[in-house]
């Protein structure tokens, strides 16, 4: 397995741990209208990015590739901002939060450089 192969697989681990620690934060949400309307909201865009980027891994060009990563990019953003929400309201205390908040960030910030590196070498084709 070449390098290119192994982040790729280790980058897929990384999004499924944080699905799985969506779904694991979403079920201690209250039982009330806003914890439930949270709880559906963060948990579809929560998981949305590892299927997706598997998506982009067996993408037919390099468009249809670029495409799934700015699908992912959207759901990790979407993710943080419930995340912000859940956090500010106190629905969960802060300290259950941080780990996935700061893992959603890394993960923001390897997807934006690789649509970036993307873009690019679209453009250079």
């Amino acid at each position: 397995m070449n390098d290119s192969q192994k982040r790729a697989d280790e980058l897929q681990e990384r999004l499924i741990d944080f699905a799985v620690r969506i779904i694991k934060l979403s079920a201690h949400l209250p039982k009330s209208p806003a914890g439930r309307h949270i709880a559906g909201q963060i948990l579809r865009c929560g998981t949305s990015p590892a299927p997706n980027y598997g998506e982009a891994r067996a993408a037919a060009s390099h468009a249809d590739f670029l495409h799934h990563l700015s699908i992912v990019l959207r759901e990790l953003n979407e993710s943080r901002i419930w995340l912000d929400i859940i956090r500010q309201s106190e629905l969960l205390k802060a300290e259950l939060l941080s780990e996935i908040i700061d893992e959603n960030q890394q993960l923001c910030r390897i997807f934006t450089a690789s649509i970036k590196t993307a873009r690019a070498d679209l453009a250079g084709e």
